[in-house]
């Protein structure tokens, strides 16, 4: 059994329900989330308005919880860990969904930053938040979405932190991936977009050491739509929660623009 099968297995046996960060490299992992069709076309315009943080893999048929091309994929139960939202609040975490899926649910695949970060690392550029073993720190930024139906809000970003020379690299490397949010939004001073302390992220998050001579280098986040959600008061909807995503059986490498 290959390491990509196996911690599958786990998670659709509700064995594992943490962190996907750093499990079965080299696969795509991915932002999640479930709506009600009547909501369906409204959150695409909304995906393809804001490119950067909600980046579209797939979306499944109405009431279909496969998702084909990105393998043998069963929404209700491969992510590790799901957030339910009632009239846009969290009402409860779950590691499967069998039991409130509905027929009329469309699933949407959105990429993700943990793509991007292998190839950081191939570049010999470290990922400051696999040091502590913690997630990474994410921030609610003042940087608008673009709206579309019910779906607005701010953008959340994550947040790296490298020298000057580092930065550019990581530019370079990570504007190949605009499958998995692309090249960063913003580097340098955090107020410019909202970001007041980066001591204290957002959605429990832990905050990572920047040493003398680093800049915090910030992309947009696959959590933003989370907020979208949130704001338009959506009746019932699903996410995964942060840091635990779906893994696919696409390779980093088929999403990379070179």
């Amino acid at each position: 059994m290959s390491e990509l099968q196996a911690i599958r297995e786990q998670i659709r046996s509700g064995k594992y329900s943490g962190p996907t960060s750093g499990l079965a490299p080299g696969y795509v992992q991915a932002n999640v989330v479930i709506l009600p069709a009547q909501y369906a076309q409204d959150f695409t315009t909304f995906c393809l308005r804001n490119p950067q943080p909600c980046p579209l893999l797939a979306v499944s048929d109405v009431g279909n919880p496969k998702l084909p091309t990105l393998g043998d994929i069963d929404i209700r139960s491969d992510v590790s860990a799901y957030r339910i939202f009632e009239d846009g609040q969290e009402t409860a975490v779950a590691t499967d969904i069998t039991d409130l899926w509905q027929d009329d649910f469309v699933a949407f695949a959105l990429g993700c930053s943990f793509s991007f970060e292998e190839a950081l690392m191939e570049a010999g550029l470290p990922i400051r938040h696999y040091d502590t073993g913690k997630p990474n720190p994410v921030y609610i930024s003042n940087v608008a979405t673009h709206p579309a139906g019910p779906f607005s809000g701010p953008m959340v970003v994550s947040m790296r932190p490298y020298s000057v020379k580092d930065t550019i690299r990581a530019i370079q490397i990570t504007s190949r991936f605009p499958h998995t949010h692309g090249a960063p939004i913003h580097f340098g001073d955090p107020h410019a977009i909202g970001i007041d302390n980066l001591s204290e992220p957002d959605f429990d998050a832990s905050p990572v050491p920047i040493y003398d001579g680093e800049v915090p280098v910030f992309w947009a986040c696959g959590i933003t739509p989370q907020m979208a959600i949130q704001q338009a008061k959506i009746p019932f909807s699903i996410t995964h929660k942060p840091a635990c995503m779906l893994i696919t059986e696409i390779r980093n490498s088929e999403l990379s623009t070179f």
